[in-house]
């Protein structure tokens, strides 16, 4: 599974992207786990708001951080 997390460096998207790879690790979901902040991939996948989260190719939320259930969810769907 690849996980993106779509952001410019600001504390929202390094609190997601800390989140994300936390449950990641805890709960031993086999994923690769990267940053992104090349505004031209943000256009690629229609982001304007960030933070972002991608999972495979698939944007699941932006412009704001969501809950942990919320990313649990998403990752082992």
């Amino acid at each position: 599974m690849k996980v993106e997390i779509l952001g410019v460096g600001c504390a929202k998207c390094d609190k997601l992207y800390d989140l994300v790879t936390d449950i990641v690790k805890k709960r031993g979901i086999d994923a690769e786990v990267a940053k992104v902040e090349d505004l031209k991939v943000f256009s690629q996948y229609g982001v304007f708001m960030t933070p972002a989260l991608v999972i495979n190719g698939e944007v699941k939320v932006a412009g704001k951080t969501p809950k942990e259930s919320e990313i649990l969810a998403w990752l082992s769907a």
